[in-house]
């Protein structure tokens, strides 16, 4: 007899199977990854590192977590790598440990402009052990203003200069940032948890010859499991509160274990070397352009449809939606989307007069669909649907129909994983 769990996790593959994924953070991973990821490796404990562990018997993961460590390195051109966070907020939570201690100085994105929760909201860890200010966009470009990000930095002399986003569509100026911190004698951290892949890639500009870590999540455009990792491509001597310096890799490994997290996640690992070895394909760089592509044909045609895109476009995969003129509330828009099989989320835009659970925008993200096959074709059917039920949500019927519209024309792009029955996991 089947226990019921399974029967929602196979109402779940169906949700996404039937249904038109846009939120950005979300991928589709590839069965290669899934197995692995569900894998005899659950069972196996081992804190520490590969050939110092504190357990017996890890001498097969500890090449399963050599492996991924190289193949990492190896895609970012990263001298040292982490692959043992369990997810990107634990990646900064551990950086942050390693670099700050309670009440020093960090400057970050501010979350409603586009930063993350774990780069200083007061309702985070990070918020509450650390001193916050925050650098935000221009009110009338809705970008980065890197002058302002230096006035605020040079007032307040942070230890840290956090940068990185969860919803913003423009790439970073490494570069100028490295210039920044140096001047106030601040780390600079890269969040790159949402463009990992296309950076990987070399598509997006590299923070790697630049910041002093690197962190990101496994799965978004990396399309790998749910996981963090933690990056440097250069490792330094850092001096430490005895006096004695220390290498900052060693300084983050120890700021990771024991510092917040306990055994790693070995069948997660065993699924982040597949990903990473899938992203070192050729096919994966041509992926990622079509992620790029497709966004930029998203937020082109949602333009042409009357609909205000912030920043005018992309350079990602995220394309950031004001409603405001459309008459919308973001929670509006998500809930009628979501009854027409669209799925996407609320959020913020930039001085939003809105409350977060109610917002004036939404954020669309592209990796999901373009790994389903989706092109710019495509895509401009997508904006089409948008449209449709953005201007039918209170026609209950309209978007049912709609619904299922979307679910025969994605019947010609199966997910990957589409043809793996629940019944072989139960």
């Amino acid at each position: 007899m089947q226990d019921i769990v399974f029967q929602w996790i196979e109402a779940e593959r169906r949700r996404q199977e039937e249904g038109l994924e846009l939120i950005a953070s979300e991928n589709y991973a590839s069965p290669s990854v899934l197995a692995a990821l569900g894998s005899v490796l659950n069972n196996k404990y081992a804190e520490g590192l590969p050939g110092k562990r504190y357990y017996g018997g890890c001498e097969f993961v500890d090449e399963v977590e050599r492996v991924a460590q190289e193949r990492l390195k190896q895609l970012f051109g990263a001298v040292w790598v982490n692959v043992q966070p369990h997810s990107g907020a634990q990646a900064n939570a551990a950086v942050l440990l390693t670099l700050l201690q309670l009440g020093d100085k960090m400057l970050s994105f501010e979350l409603a402009h586009g930063g993350h929760l774990t780069h200083g909201s007061p309702l985070n860890s990070s918020g509450k052990l650390y001193t916050i200010r925050h650098y935000g966009v221009r009110p009338d470009t809705y970008r980065l203003d890197y002058d302002q990000i230096r006035d605020i930095a040079r007032e307040f002399r942070p230890k840290v200069l956090m940068t990185g986003a969860s919803s913003y569509p423009r790439d970073w100026d490494w570069a100028t940032l490295r210039r920044i911190a140096d001047e106030v004698g601040a780390y600079l951290v890269a969040d790159i948890a949402h463009p990992a892949g296309l950076i990987a890639s070399d598509l997006l500009n590299d923070p790697l010859p630049h910041v002093h870590v690197v962190t990101s999540t496994t799965h978004k455009t990396l399309r790998g499991p749910r996981g963090g990792i933690i990056m440097i491509g250069k490792d330094l001597e850092v001096p430490t509160a005895s006096g004695k310096p220390r290498k900052l890799s060693a300084l983050l490994e120890s700021g990771l274990f024991p510092g917040i997290q306990g055994g790693p996640h070995m069948h997660s690992i065993a699924a982040k070397a597949v990903a990473f070895g899938e992203a070192l394909q050729p096919s994966f760089r041509s992926y990622s352009q079509q992620v790029i592509r497709n966004a930029q044909t998203l937020a082109r045609e949602l333009q042409g449809l009357g609909y205000t895109v912030l920043t005018g476009g992309t350079d990602n995969h995220i394309v950031l939606i004001d409603l405001r003129n459309k008459g919308i509330t973001g929670k509006a828009a998500e809930q009628g989307l979501e009854k027409a099989g669209i799925t996407v989320n609320k959020n913020l835009i930039p001085y939003d007069p809105q409350p977060p659970l109610v917002s004036s925008g939404i954020r669309l993200g592209t990796p999901a669909l373009t790994t389903r096959g989706f092109t710019e074709a495509e895509f401009q059917q997508v904006a089409r649907w948008i449209d449709q039920a953005l201007s039918h949500l209170s026609d209950e019927a309209y978007l049912l129909r709609l619904k299922e519209e979307i679910r025969e024309f994605l019947k010609a792009y199966p997910l990957p994983y589409a043809s793996v029955s629940v019944a072989t996991l139960s």
